[in-house]
């Protein structure tokens, strides 16, 4: 799983970057969604949004990982004021160090298309979410536009259609998914529900 570019790196460490997303992208992303419990942000890079969490939502405790060694030793010290409501891991989205129904909630923000295999890190999230537990995010569609600059970055990437994604959501274990595009089509926000077990 590649790490960040460099100049993904430094647009998620700038100052105007943590302020766009804490006050639009992250209510934008939750779509109404109040984390609370064990909350898992895969590809949380420098704890931006995580931090904003903690602040807003005191009955949450998140736990944030991200591939990338650098994002993830800026996130420890973002979030270390919070004390034990907060953990930074580093981990692969595709492979992550949880066991089964460990979570809450998972929350993924603009990152399965850095994962290249967006459909494993789906089922990975959904394998350590509790039954009737909620995972929340929003991602980049295939575009033009998007291809290009991701293209120019020269890092591995590989985009989603709002078909190919539904076609991934028809073979997880789901109560109920909820799919928007947006953003000009250039987005995606989903919010997906486990399955609770019958008996």
């Amino acid at each position: 799983m590649p790490s960040m570019s460099t100049l993904e790196r430094a647009v998620c460490q700038s100052a105007p970057w943590r302020v766009f997303a804490v006050r639009l992208v992250l209510p934008w992303a939750l779509q109404g969604v109040e984390p609370r419990g064990d909350v898992l942000e895969i590809g949380g890079g420098s704890g931006a949004m995580a931090a904003q969490i903690l602040e807003a939502f005191p009955d949450a405790r998140v736990t944030s990982t991200d591939v990338d060694e650098r994002m993830v030793a800026d996130a420890r010290v973002r979030l270390e004021s919070f004390g034990d409501r907060a953990l930074v891991r580093q981990a692969s989205a595709i492979d992550l160090p949880f066991p089964d129904e460990s979570f809450d909630m998972v929350l993924s923000f603009i990152m399965l298309h850095h994962v290249v295999e967006w459909e494993s890190a789906l089922t990975e999230a959904l394998r350590v979410l509790r039954p009737g537990g909620v995972l929340v995010g929003y991602d980049l569609l295939s575009t033009l536009p998007l291809r290009a600059l991701h293209r120019a970055e020269g890092q591995p990437f590989r985009m989603m259609t709002i078909e190919a994604f539904g076609a991934v959501l028809s073979e997880l274990p789901l109560e109920q998914s909820t799919v928007r595009p947006g953003l000009a089509r250039f987005a995606v926000r989903f919010r997906l529900t486990k399955q609770v077990a019958t008996s």
